[in-house]
This record gives C-alpha cells, sequence and structure tokens, in this order.
C-alpha cells in the first residue's frame, strides 16, 4: 500500500504540477512580466471537467450499493455545469448569480422528470435526494476551486491544494507511526488523534514554505492557514468516509492503486475549497 501511495502519488503530484503551470503558461498568469489574458484557467477547468466523469460514476455506484437509483444523464451535465460556471462567467461576462441558481434548479426539476418517466412514485425520496447530492458534492464544490484559479492565478492554487494534500500525507504517516487513540471510530476506524496532529504539522510546514517562496502570505498567516485546512481537511476526508461506510465499502473504488478511487483523492481538496476561498478573499 505505501509503496504505491508513494509511486502513484508522486506521478499524480508530477502531473497535477506540470498542467496547473502550464495553465498559468498560457493565460499568462505565471509571470507578473506577462500580461494576464482575458480568459484564465481554461486547462484546470477542462481538467475539472474531465474528472466530473468518473468521479460521478463512483458516486453513483456507491449510491446503488443502498438500491437508489442516481441519474446519471442529469448529475454529470449539472456537475460539468456548476464546475466550469467561474470559467464560463469570464466568455460572456454573465450574471453568474442567476447562473447558480438555474443549474441546480433546472438539475431538480430533471431529477423528478426522470424519476417520474422510471420509477412513478417509488423511491422517489432517496433517488431525487442523492442525486441532488453528488451534483452539490462533486459540481458545486468543485466550483470553488476553479473560482481560486480563475480569480487569484496558479501560484494560489497549488498554495491551497498542496497545504491540504500535504495534510492527508501527514495524517496518514504520523497515524500509521503513531496512531493509537482513535478519532472519530464510527465513521472511519483508521483516523487517530495523533494523525490529526501530523495533518496539521505538515499542513503548516508546507503552507508556509510554499506561501514564502511565492510570497503569498505573512509567515504568521500561512502557518495559522496550514493548521485551520490541516484539520479541515481531515473533516473533509471523513465527509468522504461517511458516505463510503454507509455504502459497506472501503474504498470508492480502484481507479488509484494505493489510494483507492478518485473520490479518495479529491475528498479533502473539494470539502475545503469553499474555506479557502473565503479566506483568500479575507487575505489577499
Amino acid at each position: 500500500m505505501l509503496k504505491y501511495r508513494l509511486i502513484f502519488g508522486t506521478l499524480m503530484t508530477a502531473c497535477l504540477i506540470g498542467l496547473i503551470l502550464l495553465d498559468g503558461w498560457l493565460d499568462g498568469s505565471l509571470s507578473a512580466q506577462v500580461p494576464d489574458k482575458q480568459v484564465q484557467g481554461t486547462i484546470l477547468t477542462i481538467l475539472a471537467v474531465l474528472l466530473a466523469v468518473p468521479a460521478q460514476l463512483e458516486l453513483a455506484r456507491l449510491i446503488r450499493q443502498k438500491g437508489m437509483h442516481p441519474f446519471v444523464e442529469v448529475t454529470l451535465p449539472a456537475t460539468i455545469l456548476l464546475a466550469a460556471a467561474p470559467f464560463l462567467n469570464q466568455l460572456n461576462n454573465s450574471d453568474i448569480l442567476a447562473y447558480l441558481l438555474f443549474v441546480p434548479a433546472g438539475a431538480l426539476i430533471a431529477c423528478f422528470a426522470m424519476q417520474a418517466i422510471r420509477f412513478g412514485t417509488e423511491g422517489t425520496i432517496g433517488n431525487v435526494g442523492a442525486s441532488l447530492l453528488s451534483v452539490f458534492y462533486l459540481g458545486f464544490l468543485s466550483m470553488f476551486i476553479v473560482a481560486i484559479r480563475v480569480e487569484w492565478g496558479p501560484w494560489v492554487l497549488m498554495f491551497f491544494v498542496f497545504t491540504v494534500k500535504a495534510s492527508d500525507i501527514g495524517a496518514y504517516t504520523v497515524g500509521k507511526l503513531f496512531g493509537k487513540h482513535k478519532m472519530t471510530p464510527r465513521i472511519s476506524p483508521g483516523k487517530s488523534w495523533e494523525g490529526l496532529g501530523g495533518a496539521v504539522l505538515f499542513g503548516m510546514i508546507v503552507s508556509i514554505g510554499i506561501s514564502t517562496f511565492c510570497d503569498i502570505m505573512s509567515f504568521w498567516e500561512s502557518a495559522i492557514f496550514g493548521g485551520i485546512f490541516g484539520v479541515l481537511g481531515q473533516m473533509g476526508d471523513l465527509m468522504e468516509s461517511m458516505l463510503k461506510r454507509d455504502a459497506a465499502v472501503k474504498d470508492s473504488s480502484a481507479a488509484v492503486p494505493g489510494f483507492g478511487g478518485l473520490l479518495d483523492v479529491i475528498d479533502s481538496p473539494l470539502a475545503t475549497a469553499p474555506a479557502a476561498l473565503a479566506a483568500f478573499l479575507l487575505l489577499l
């Protein structure tokens, strides 16, 4: 397990860094010496859209484990439209608030229509509710990640993502080595208070390092950011654990060796992105 985590974790990190830097180079946001283009974050948005497909399919499998029927033909386009909202808003300078109101409303109505056509009244609450949960979990939360990239550029995005993912590494490493006191045995038996301490420590170290190198925040602001998001990242991981445990599976899939499924990889950045955007609005 550890070997595969190291191999595939390194490969995913290298690919993500390469894509984010290429994205910034293409739209001019990588360097202050190059003028920014009007449309930002094209590659990141494409990546978010591409990841939405297997992520929705993984979540749909979890939902089916509970005997419910998610309407993937609705959840997929709705998730893509929500995730891409900050990017699309640059193209036509539209009212993004109206966009964010109509997409979920359209998804809700479409889910009821699919329910009526396929199942009548049987399982309406579970099928429609689970479908909307998947839209908001994967689409609405992804939108905050794209918004961070569009608004603050590639360096701030990497600062956020790698701070949160470093906290995952810290929690796993310290928990494996020293974890004795269970933190949430009913949700995730493997998580320990020692692991949470590792998450905070690793989050602070990476946050301070990247922030200092890229001149994003002051030392103390980045230290506090890393500590807080070390904790929040573990809360995001617990959110996904609740979904998996409810479906009685250990991993959302076996798509990523050493990690489980795609949901197991993206859970903490997804859950913490709204708080990160709020922090950047306050501090940057």
